[in-house]
């Protein structure tokens, strides 16, 4: 693990004295997506560097984890945050490879291109192609891909917007970020005109692009992503990708807290052809929900970056970091796992959320066996071919799972759920 972690001056200076045999990896940020992606790439010896705005993420304890430290928030200054990373790639002996953890991160890579990090996904106009719903949806409409009726506001007008969706809907940002800032979350239902009139009023302050969009009549417990990695043109590898239903979810309609790889091709097919049509190359995670009335899933969302339940398709088979690192640098190999029929069977469960969904939903009954249980108390399920995984806590790597809990015992909070 990470000794300390550092402020930026701390972390370069200490870079400058470390010696690497191969490029480290770049993580940012360092929580639960970060330490699942350092887990990745460290079982296949990478060096990894967790870089975020603050300490008190999940990354730097985790034994995956050789240096960690503090960057500037792209979100606060963009070009501090590049002269940072700067400083921290001159600092080394190897060009670094960057994962970008979460939209914001991704969006400060892909946008100042920082001299002498390996950016392992599209440019920012690939990167715009896809995070930009509106250009998203228009995308879905041309290919024949199911996606909620929606609307831009601005581009209709509130009154012809109201008139076709009928309350309630949903209202939603183009982009995440900005509209999360103002609401903390990235989705709000609305019930009638004032609602509408305000949200709408309250994003523009926040310069946030504002879609309207049908409430889908999701069925719960379906929901279905796809995660993959497409190579960027010339690298000598097919797509790499395992389909996942969030099986189970805190609270109900929360973040996913039990992911387990699914059979669906109409999925892969819809989120492949998708992004091959973007021309999108690195790491994603396409999501669908299912539409009980067009009976058929819908294209939500589809995020340029590794995700909570990133361990899943590692588990599957699929190590999917390992893959775009291999990708990046010279002289590194790394074939997915062969298995007859395709990735292997897998389940990803993050156990603060699923057991409290167990404790505080009466209604909700554990879908784990006490094997699994077993398993995950004695710490066998990490050596098994039992194809279960985690999102924080492995008994063979305490610390990330040892500051989760002084963080509740203390209510020290972190900036984001993932």
């Amino acid at each position: 693990m990470a000794d300390s972690f550092h402020d930026t001056d701390g972390l370069v200076a200490a870079l400058a004295d470390a010696e690497f045999d191969r490029p480290p990896a770049l993580v940012a940020n360092a929580h639960i997506t970060g330490v699942s992606v350092a887990r990745a790439l460290s079982a296949h010896d990478v060096p990894v560097i967790a870089l975020d705005r603050v300490d008190s993420g999940l990354a730097p304890p985790s034994d995956a984890v050789d240096y960690a430290g503090r960057v500037t928030y792209p979100l606060d200054d963009l070009d501090g945050f590049s002269a940072d990373i700067e400083r921290i790639a001159d600092a080394l002996d190897h060009e670094p490879v960057a994962f970008a953890c979460m939209d914001e991160w991704v969006r400060g890579f892909a946008e100042t291109e920082p001299v002498g990090v390996q950016l392992p996904f599209s440019d920012l106009a690939g990167v715009e192609r896809v995070l930009d719903k509106a250009n998203l949806y228009a995308l879905c409409e041309e290919l024949g891909v199911p996606y909620p009726e929606t609307y831009e506001v601005g581009e209709r007008g509130a009154e012809e917007v109201c008139e076709a969706l009928g309350f309630p809907f949903v209202v939603k940002p183009a982009h995440k970020r900005k509209f999360e800032e103002a609401f903390g979350t990235n989705v709000i239902e609305v019930g009638d005109r004032a609602q509408f009139d305000e949200v709408v009023a309250e994003a523009r302050e926040y310069g946030a692009t504002v879609l309207a969009q049908e409430k889908v009549n999701v069925e719960v417990g379906a929901d279905t992503s796809l995660a993959s990695y497409v190579p960027p043109e010339g690298a000598d590898r097919d797509p790499l990708a395992v389909v996942g239903n969030a099986a189970v979810r805190y609270p109900e309609f929360g973040s996913s807290c039990l992911v387990e790889r699914v059979e669906e091709p109409a999925v892969r097919e819809q989120a492949l052809t998708v992004l091959e049509e973007t021309g999108y190359h690195g790491i994603s995670e396409s999501e669908f929900v299912y539409d009980a009335d067009r009976a058929e899933y819908v294209l939500l969302d589809v995020n340029t970056r590794p995700w909570k339940w990133i361990s899943m398709p590692v588990a599957a088979g699929a190590n999917l970091p390992m893959a775009v690192y291999a990708d990046a640098v010279d002289g590194v190999e790394y074939a997915a796992a062969a298995h007859e029929g395709g990735p292997r069977d897998a389940r990803w469960v993050y156990l603060p959320d699923y057991v409290e969904r167990c404790l505080t939903d009466a209604a909700f009954w554990d879908v784990l066996s006490d094997d699994d249980w077993a398993s995950l108390f004695s710490g066998d399920f990490e050596a098994s071919d039992g194809g279960l995984t985690t999102g924080m806590y492995r008994p063979s790597d305490p610390g990330p799972a040892v500051t989760y809990l002084t963080g509740e015992f203390t209510d020290r909070e972190y900036y984001c759920s993932c």
